[in-house]
């Protein structure tokens, strides 16, 4: 039987936004303030709140934790 150590992980799940959703992005080429005005299976469509501008996207937004003593890789 393979040994499991325990190491520190970190996990990414793909975020369910929600239209109407107001989100700020922290860093990046998207980074600033958005509402969520379209969601589609691939896509993410979103307006500026300042300019007006709406971009879509394909998604890309991740919740991400960090998990100490997890089991890695998991069974």
């Amino acid at each position: 039987m393979l040994q499991m150590d325990k190491h520190k992980v970190a996990v990414f799940r793909p975020y369910l936004f929600e239209v109407g959703q107001k989100i700020h992005i922290e860093g990046g080429p998207r980074k600033g303030d958005w509402e969520v005005i379209g969601v589609a299976e691939r896509k993410i469509r979103l307006r500026c709140p300042i300019t007006s501008r709406v971009v879509e996207w394909d998604r890309f937004c991740y919740f991400v934790q960090e998990l100490d003593d997890v089991q890695w890789p998991q069974e």
